[in-house]
């Protein structure tokens, strides 16, 4: 009796001790909604610019002339139309951020959505190829939003919340991506498509590609005046009264093997409050902890780049020249469906999949499927040429299912980044030096994949294929690579 008395007292302490550890286990912090949900939508026009040309971009170098009338060399004029935006991006952002560092992120945001917004006009009105060129580099030249906007993400968030924060980054990417694909690909030529009625208007048949354009135009602009009416100045709050805007955990907290943020003590003190020292030493983020994830956010810049260039060329160019013969409707939709898709599971599988395998085998895993992504072009072709339709089309769902998982290397990614950061007063230039490195890699990405492309059908390089076996490649390289980013987030 006494050993069942002793067992059964054993057994309720230690119930009660299990409830007390749970009752101890802190709960993640509620996170601002209303300022997240704004960042979201500040971000989003971004991609949409980006993205709407994607659909119609190739018949729009060919309704120049530039080619010659050689489809072949559709891919060396659209790779330059979309890589200028990612160069001259490339050239400022950095710039953008630490501007944000001075002056506050708000205004630069706003100035960054104004920028998309007279840009992507100007690009509806571009019926030469000179004048293209110019509104592409003003794109890219008036945007610095992507960097900012996750400097005050994380000024936002603490450790506690931080990733679950940034597993929504990708839902706005991809609402962006969406929304440009479903407006480039379904609006773009409306006189030929609608010719009773917006065929009607002169100003349709002389500019094709300018209602896509003017509606994304639209969606900036409204980005813009929400932003100005509800977004609040962070990075000054938390400057001036920490305490009252931003709920760290403590100096030593650590939640889930999540990042831990410096804490209010931290800030206030003399050493991390030099702001205008801290602010102007661009040096100090030369550290090995930002360097290392920062050439990482580079390399994947340029995978996915790669990967999301060679979709609408390969899937618009013609069957027997290698490619599957698409419509720039039927790439608007495929590409809309899937970024959907993309944006939705990244929300809510992210967070769970970084508790569960932590950031590095979380990357490292996914970065492995861009192999799937790159192997499956050769095989979709074969059997469109054989007129293999349902087998075509269950080889491009492998596809974007496997682009699906490897996205999620971006949120890995973006959380090594701003763990690096030595500071929060140099969140902006850190993102800005990430933002910089990837939109140079992203500059590079389309005008080297797009050549390969066309050099590869010129010479019937391994039937053609060459390409997409290059960038088998380099995928494999960067996962040798990936074995110096550190194993978790402290």
């Amino acid at each position: 009796m006494a050993e069942i008395h002793r067992s059964s007292q054993t057994s309720e302490e230690k119930q009660l001790g299990e409830e007390g550890l749970i009752e101890a286990t802190p709960l993640p912090t509620p996170l601002p909604k209303k300022q997240l949900a704004i960042l979201l939508l500040v971000q989003m026009p971004e991609q949409l610019a980006a993205s709407v040309i994607y659909p119609f971009v190739n018949q729009l170098v060919r309704s120049t002339g530039i080619t010659g009338g050689d489809e072949r060399k559709t891919g060396y004029y659209a790779g330059l139309i979309e890589s200028l935006y990612y160069a001259v991006e490339a050239v400022t952002i950095l710039q953008w951020g630490r501007v944000s560092d001075h002056i506050g992120r708000k205004p630069v945001i706003l100035i960054g959505l104004f920028g998309i917004t007279l840009s992507i006009v100007s690009f509806g009105f571009s019926n030469r190829f000179w004048m293209i060129i110019l509104s592409r580099c003003a794109q890219g030249a008036l945007n610095g939003n992507i960097g900012v906007v996750k400097s005050v993400m994380t000024e936002i968030t603490d450790a506690s919340n931080m990733a679950q924060a940034f597993a929504w980054l990708p839902l706005a990417w991809s609402t962006g991506y969406a929304l440009g694909f479903l407006i480039g690909g379904v609006l773009s030529d409306p006189a030929a498509k609608w010719p009773n009625s917006v065929g009607r208007y002169p100003l349709f048949h002389r500019y094709p590609y300018f209602l896509p354009c003017i509606v994304a135009a639209s969606v900036s602009i409204s980005s813009w005046f929400i932003t100005l009416l509800f977004l609040k100045e962070w990075r000054r709050q938390k400057v001036g009264h920490a305490a009252a805007t931003i709920h760290d955990k403590p100096a030593d907290a650590q939640v889930d093997g999540l990042p831990r943020m410096l804490d209010e003590a931290e800030i206030a003190s003399p050493v991390s409050t030099s702001v205008e020292s801290t602010r102007t030493d661009f040096r100090s983020i030369l550290i090995p902890g930002v360097i290392i994830p920062v050439l990482h956010y580079g390399l994947l810049s340029f995978v996915d780049q790669c990967m999301l260039v060679l979709i609408p060329l390969m899937y618009s160019t013609s069957r027997s020249l290698g490619g599957l013969g698409f419509s720039s409707n039927t790439i608007g939709l495929v590409m809309t469906v899937w970024t959907m898709l993309n944006g939705t599971i990244q929300v809510y599988t992210f967070p769970r999949l970084l508790r569960r395998f932590g950031p590095k085998r979380l990357y490292i895993t996914s970065f492995t499927f861009f192999l799937i992504t790159f192997s499956t072009y050769p095989l979709m072709n074969y059997m469109a040429k054989r007129n293999m339709e349902v087998g075509m089309w269950l080889i491009l769902c492998v596809q974007l299912a496997a682009y699906i998982v490897a996205y999620n290397t971006y949120s890995c990614i973006i959380l090594y980044v701003n763990n690096g950061a030595p500071s929060r007063e140099l969140l902006g230039a850190t993102n800005g030096l990430a933002q910089t490195l990837g939109s140079m890699m992203r500059a590079i990405g389309p005008i080297a994949v797009s050549s390969l492309f066309a050099l590869s059908l010129e010479n019937n390089l391994l039937g053609g294929t060459a390409v997409y076996w290059i960038m088998c490649m380099i995928v494999i390289l960067v996962l040798c690579f990936s074995t110096y980013l550190p194993k978790s987030l402290t």
